[in-house]
């Protein structure tokens, strides 16, 4: 059984910032159980282009407004509390914040912990070191 918070998680390696995002790896593939989990917070008033071309991503948003835009077909969506996104597809998306988004991500393969996003938005396929 693994039990941890955010609180434990806060200003170690698990917490990863970019250019106005912060995601708190709560769950990584260290821990073995096929998927890691996250919980990333997204700064107001901010815009964020991002391509998982390595992972599928399930995204429930828990605080905030925004949109989500698909690149590959110009679809977009308005986001508010509650809504999920699945990028089964490996679709390439914008974000359009107007509020502070706080979300719960679910990652697979999993991610080792450290990933940021390249030039494309992309994390890299990293190999998770077995225990």
């Amino acid at each position: 059984m693994i039990v941890r918070s955010t609180a434990e998680i806060t200003g170690t390696e698990r917490d990863v910032a970019g250019a106005g995002w912060r995601s708190k790896r709560i769950v990584l593939g260290g821990d073995g159980v096929g998927f890691s989990f996250h919980e990333t917070t997204i700064d107001a008033d901010s815009v964020h282009e991002f391509h998982y071309r390595n992972h599928v991503e399930a995204v429930w948003l828990i605080e905030g407004e925004g949109t989500l835009t698909d690149l590959d077909n110009g679809v977009t969506y308005q986001l508010g509390p509650g809504s999920m996104y699945l990028l089964n597809g490996h679709e390439r998306h914008r974000l359009d914040v107007r509020t502070r988004m706080r979300m719960l991500c679910v990652f697979n393969p999993p991610v080792t912990g450290q990933e940021v996003h390249d030039e494309n938005g992309v994390y890299p396929l990293v190999a998770v070191p077995t225990q």
